[in-house]
């Protein structure tokens, strides 16, 4: 009868008993490593804005070299400016730097908008209001230039057209740049989602509006 009972009756598996919670069973993984969700996507800077810091990086680099030697030649002059050479004309260039900061302000606003044609109305201001700036700059250029301030005159005339001159051609550069874009919006270009080139513009437009003020106290107010 033990026998019998023993093989009707098999044994029951033995429980283990442990102290505490016992750990809950590891979830299934569906017979698979992949992830069949949806990544959300990956924000950073695009290649069109990061060329654009490292040109910007380059250009601070090369400013700051010719603010240097203006000041080693400043530093080595008896008189600056010399005696006989014409004063620079501080108040008309002190408002056509608002003229170039305000550009920068028609530049902000036109980043926030997403509208085709705010977007080249805010375009077309930031342009006139650096063309006014060019246009203000040539013609006290040439006034100075009729009063005998001129490149050959001496190390004043020299620094003063190198520094100056420099940065008008890089406004240039950027009107440029700025007509380029302002017409690929008008034919529906540049906008969201494939605004880098409008971004990339308005970073450099903003680099050579904020680097005039430095350069219009080193050499017109100092």
């Amino acid at each position: 009868m033990t026998a019998l009972g023993s093989v009707l009756d098999p044994p029951r598996p033995v429980v283990r008993r442990v102290n505490g919670r016992v750990p809950p069973p590891e979830p299934p993984t569906g017979g698979g490593d992949d992830d069949d969700r949806e990544r959300p996507p990956r924000r950073g800077l695009d290649n069109a804005r990061l060329a654009t810091m490292f040109l910007i990086a380059g250009e601070v680099m090369f400013f700051a070299g010719l603010i240097s030697a203006y000041f080693v030649l400043r530093m080595g002059a008896a008189q600056w400016p010399p005696p006989l050479q014409p004063r620079l004309p501080v108040l008309v260039t002190g408002l056509n730097t608002l003229v170039l900061l305000g550009s920068s302000f028609a530049m902000l606003r036109t980043q926030r908008d997403r509208s085709r044609a705010r977007v080249v109305r805010g375009l077309t201001v930031t342009a006139a209001l650096g063309l006014v700036f060019l246009a203000v700059q040539g013609y006290e250029w040439v006034r100075l230039v009729s009063y005998g301030l001129t490149i050959a005159s001496g190390a004043y005339g020299a620094s003063f057209y190198t520094l100056i001159g420099v940065h008008a051609l890089h406004v240039i550069g950027a009107l440029v740049w700025l007509a380029i874009v302002r017409a690929g919006v008008s034919r529906g270009r540049f906008l969201e989602p494939a605004a880098a080139g409008l971004r990339a513009c308005a970073m450099y437009w903003h680099f050579v509006v904020a680097l005039w003020p430095v350069l219009y106290v080193t050499v017109y107010l100092l």
